[in-house]
């Protein structure tokens, strides 16, 4: 499954992919969005488009939602039908179809771009890639998404200690199948960051905190527990603790081209 992984366990790694399905209503209200600037420098290579793009493990459609608005034409392919129903209930501007990114249900060279929300890190990118590759124009972009709290901030660098489900995508040097792994179909990777903000209360954090694979596959009582912990942290501080807030967000956006050939 690419590069091997420190503390890698197949069958934790094979049920925490599996969970979203049970909470896709909570997934689509409460995940944070990308914002519009991250998903232009994702495609821009590519051109000014209009585009046809694929998001890949498309999720409830958090993706696909920015891309529709910027005029593009998108293919979501995910692999949950209740993840796919929510998608297509929010973003019905989109072609939704069930797949995954070991299998894509496209022909081969028929779309000019391919992005992955928050998901790379699900695909045995030994498969996923020469795939991806197949159903891709050369010189369309391959680009990954990511949304993380921001940790230079005082605050969120504090929710992170108490949090079981904060995951450093913006460390990807360290973090083997965080990022797009070098593939001889893709040249290499450049990466930027984009801050952002989502709106937020201690609640709808934790409503937020709730849908991560870390929490859903916990037994009951320890995942109350780690909500409990997290809002005893967010009622001791300032920033958090008298109604709504912004929770500081970066966007990270990881890209690479399609070879010819």
């Amino acid at each position: 499954m690419g590069t091997p992984r420190t503390g890698y366990d197949p069958d934790l790694h094979a049920r925490r992919a599996a969970a979203f399905g049970a909470a896709a209503a909570e997934y689509a209200e409460h995940r944070p969005d990308y914002p519009a600037d991250a998903a232009a420098w994702a495609l821009e290579p590519a051109g000014p488009g209009p585009l046809h793009v694929l998001d890949l493990a498309a999720g409830t459609g958090k993706l696909s939602r920015p891309l529709v608005a910027l005029g593009h034409r998108v293919t979501a392919v995910e692999p949950d039908e209740a993840m796919l129903a929510e998608l297509r209930r929010h973003v019905p501007e989109a072609t939704a179809l069930a797949g995954s990114a070991e299998r894509i249900p496209l022909p081969d060279a028929c779309v000019d771009a391919v992005v992955v929300g928050q998901a790379i890190h699900w695909f045995d990118q030994a498969v996923a890639l020469p795939e991806i590759a197949r159903v891709l124009r050369p010189g369309g972009p391959l680009a990954t998404l990511s949304n993380a709290e921001d940790e230079g901030v005082e605050w969120v660098a504090g929710l992170a200690k108490v949090s079981p489900t904060q995951a450093s995508f913006t460390d990807r040097a360290n973090r083997p199948g965080r990022g797009i792994e070098p593939h001889p179909a893709f040249s290499a990777t450049e990466d930027a960051g984009f801050p952002h903000a989502q709106r937020r209360t201690a609640e709808s954090l934790i409503a937020t905190v709730a849908t991560h694979s870390h929490i859903l596959v916990m037994e009951p009582a320890e995942r109350e527990a780690a909500k409990e912990r997290i809002r005893a942290y967010l009622r001791s501080r300032p920033e958090t603790c008298a109604g709504a807030f912004d929770l500081p967000l970066l966007t990270r956006v990881q890209r690479c081209v399609r070879a010819a050939g």
